[in-house]
C-alpha cells in the first residue's frame, strides 16, 4: 500500500519559516504529481502547492505565492514544502498527495489517490 510520511510540522511565529517534508520512498517512480494541501478548522481542503515530476514545474496558491516553495529532492524520495513568512492565516494541518496521473486541476484534492496523515503548523502572532 503507497504511504506518504509528512513530517516537518511544528510552531512558529509569525514572519518565521518552517520546512515540511514529504516521504515518498518506495513509490517516487510511480508517481507524476505530488501535492501540498492544508486544512484549517472549520475549512475545507486547499491546495497549496504541487510539483509535476516529470516536467519539474512547480503551482502555487495565489495567498503562499512567493512565500513557499515546493521542490524535490529526489536522492532523498523526498518532496519538500519551504514555508517563509509564515502568518497565523498559514495555521493548519497539511497534507500531502500523490499520484500517478498528472493532475489536470493541481488544486482539486480529488485528482490524487495517496494522501499522507497530515502535519500540524501552528503560527502564532
Amino acid at each position: 500500500q503507497v504511504r506518504l510520511v509528512e513530517s516537518g510540522g511544528d510552531s512558529a511565529q509569525a514572519g518565521g519559516s518552517l520546512t515540511l517534508s514529504c516521504s515518498t520512498a518506495g513509490y517516487t517512480h510511480t508517481f507524476n504529481t505530488v501535492a501540498w494541501f492544508r486544512q484549517a478548522p472549520g475549512k475545507g481542503r486547499e491546495g497549496v502547492a504541487a510539483i509535476y515530476l516529470g516536467y519539474r514545474t512547480t503551482h502555487y496558491a495565489d495567498s503562499v505565492k512567493d512565500r513557499f516553495f515546493i521542490s524535490q529532492d529526489a536522492a532523498k524520495d523526498l518532496v519538500i514544502l519551504q514555508m517563509n513568512g509564515l502568518s497565523p492565516d498559514d495555521t493548519a494541518m497539511y497534507y500531502c498527495a500523490a499520484d500517478s496521473a498528472i493532475a489536470t486541476t493541481w488544486q482539486r484534492a480529488e485528482e490524487y489517490r495517496h494522501w499522507g496523515q497530515g502535519t500540524q503548523v501552528t503560527v502564532s502572532s
